[in-house]
């Protein structure tokens, strides 16, 4: 199975309680990628970035199994930039800057090897963007993951139903579901989005964990109680890129096994705001994987007695 991303390539200057950072890599195709790598999965990039995106960037992602050859580089543009202040929670934050440069008009241009990808997973982008990467897949995918905004829904409701009646996962925080479906209630939320098309209804809920919902059946994940916490930024990439790793490496998409794949994914993204940007995300190892898998598990293991 392989596993094809389209998304933004970025730099992000970071302010939070414990220190800042001037610029430093972002982008949600690139927190997908790094996360996706940790687990060895068969992945490839598409994404625009500009002449100011290094050479040393790049190599760093070659040299841990992702292909980029679906990274188009505008050499007189600027890539994506964006800047942020976190507060003191890091559940809120005030966004400083948003340079949106050569993203502006990324029109994706899927190379021929990733057209028969299994598993799509398509970043927080424009619908009618997203829309257009499907078309060019020779055949759909086995599994359509999806990311989105409020933005998208305040300024492109039309598309993005459009775009969610094809998608299989739908990965969104507990504001957008609720904006998304006009319920307060989750649960409600999710039912209606599963209307919409989604099989599977993934809410993120920060530091209190995630929550899958599937027909009837809803299967929640604390999040793990972390000694360290500096950036939130790129957690719910991170999330969704070892979600949809796990689910390529071992072709099994069935409720049980996305059941594991949402445990990877928040071991992954709970790796991530340990350091500013993916520097973390470049350090771990398959080790430090299995350990952080294990401590979840005794979160949410136990037995009782009545």
């Amino acid at each position: 199975m392989k596993l094809l991303v389209v998304g933004s390539m970025a730099f992000d200057a970071i302010e939070t309680p414990f220190g800042k950072t001037d610029k430093t890599l972002g982008g949600a195709a690139t927190y997908i990628g790094l996360a996706s790598s940790v687990l060895g999965a068969e992945t490839a990039l598409v994404s625009v970035v500009g002449g100011d995106f290094n050479q040393e960037y790049f190599d760093m992602l070659t040299s841990r199994g992702v292909n980029i050859d679906g990274v188009e580089i505008k050499k007189e543009g600027k890539s994506f930039f964006w800047s942020g202040k976190y507060h003191n929670d890091l559940n809120t934050r005030d966004t400083l800057a948003t340079e949106v440069n050569v993203l502006a008009d990324f029109t994706p241009q899927i190379p021929e090897h990733s057209q028969e990808a299994e598993i799509l997973l398509l970043g927080n982008l424009d619908p009618t963007v997203q829309l257009s990467v499907l078309k060019q897949m020779k055949k759909r995918p086995q599994m359509v993951i999806l990311d989105t905004m409020n933005f998208w829904m305040n300024t492109a409701w039309d598309k993005l139903m459009e775009m969610i009646a094809q998608t299989d996962v739908i990965t969104i925080n507990d504001e957008e579901a609720r904006q998304l479906s006009n319920e307060y209630s989750l649960v409600r939320a999710a039912e209606k989005i599963h209307a919409m098309g989604p099989e599977f209804v993934i809410i993120k809920k920060g530091e209190h964990g995630a929550l899958l919902f599937h027909n009837h059946n809803v299967f929640a994940l604390p999040a793990l109680p972390l000694e360290d916490v500096f950036d939130p930024t790129g957690a719910g990439d991170s999330f969704a890129g070892g979600f949809a790793a796990y689910l390529a490496k071992t072709e099994d998409l069935s409720y049980e096994n996305i059941k594991s794949a949402i445990i990877i994914g928040s071991a992954v993204a709970s790796f991530t705001v340990e350091k500013f940007g993916t520097e973390r995300l470049q350090e771990i190892s398959k080790e430090e994987l299995k350990g952080r898998i294990s401590d979840f598990k005794k979160l949410t293991s136990f037995e009782v007695n009545i």
